[in-house]
């Protein structure tokens, strides 16, 4: 079974993230902190490091998702060649 998807753009991934997160969160948001992010906790940061893998079908950096700072800079990181 294919588990991966579109997460190529950034609305796409945030949509992603927000579905299987079940966090409510908008487009500008994705550029702020993660620690001014409400019901944000570090677990999430983990699942999404696994959600990311599983739409992308290829390991992300974790050292480096684990610096970002916001859920762009972590977009930025999972679809980078």
């Amino acid at each position: 079974m294919d588990t991966t998807c579109n997460i190529t753009d950034l609305p796409r991934f945030l949509a992603h993230v927000c579905e299987e997160l079940g966090l409510d969160l908008t487009p500008q948001q994705a550029a702020a902190d993660f620690d001014t992010l409400l019901d944000w906790d570090s677990v999430h940061l983990l699942r999404l490091v696994m959600l990311a893998e599983r739409a992308t079908g290829r390991p992300v950096p974790v050292a480096r998702v684990l610096q970002a700072r916001n859920l762009a800079e972590v977009h930025r990181l999972v679809v980078a060649p």
